[in-house]
C-alpha cells in the first residue's frame, strides 16, 4: 500500500510542477521568447506590437511557438538600436545547469521543446532542476 501512495504522489507532484500558468502571457520579438509584461516595463523600446488571440490566429512566423499560444501570443517589434537585449538559447541554460542540450525546458509550465529556442534573459526570475518524469529538467519561473 505505501509503495502504490508513494507512486501516486511522484506523479501527482510530477503533473502539479508542470502546470501552465494561465497568468503568463507570452510575446515574442525578433524570434526571441519573452513575455508581455516584460515589455510593458519597457514600452520605450517597443514600436509596435499586434496581439493573437488564438492559436488559429497566429501568422505563419509564430505557427513554431504555437505551444505556448495556449493565452495568445503577442508580437513586438523593438524600435531600432533597441535590440541588444539580453538572450540565450535553452540549450545553453540546460548546459549550465549540468543537463543535457536537447532536454525540455518548461517555462511557467509550458514544455519548449526546441531548445535552440532563444529567450530573453529578462524573464529569468528563478530557474530550478527538478525530476521530470525520471529526467533532470529546467523549470523556469518568470514573475
Amino acid at each position: 500500500m505505501k509503495k502504490i501512495l508513494y507512486s501516486f504522489f511522484l506523479l501527482s507532484f510530477a503533473a502539479l510542477s508542470a502546470q501552465k500558468n494561465p497568468s503568463v502571457k507570452f510575446a515574442v520579438a525578433n524570434d526571441v521568447v519573452g513575455t508581455v509584461d516584460m515589455f510593458n516595463a519597457r514600452k520605450s523600446i517597443v514600436q509596435s506590437s499586434n496581439v493573437y488571440k488564438t492559436q488559429a490566429a497566429l501568422p505563419q512566423n509564430l505557427k513554431k511557438y504555437s505551444y505556448i499560444a495556449d493565452q495568445g501570443i503577442t508580437e513586438f517589434k523593438i524600435k531600432n538600436g533597441f535590440q541588444g537585449l539580453d538572450k540565450i538559447a535553452l540549450s545553453q541554460l540546460n548546459e549550465q545547469n549540468n543537463i543535457a542540450q536537447d532536454t525540455p525546458v518548461f517555462i511557467e509550465g509550458y514544455e519548449f521543446p526546441n531548445t535552440k529556442t532563444m529567450v530573453y534573459g529578462d524573464i529569468l526570475v528563478k530557474t530550478e532542476v527538478k525530476d521530470y518524469n525520471g529526467k533532470k529538467s529546467l523549470f523556469i519561473t518568470t514573475k
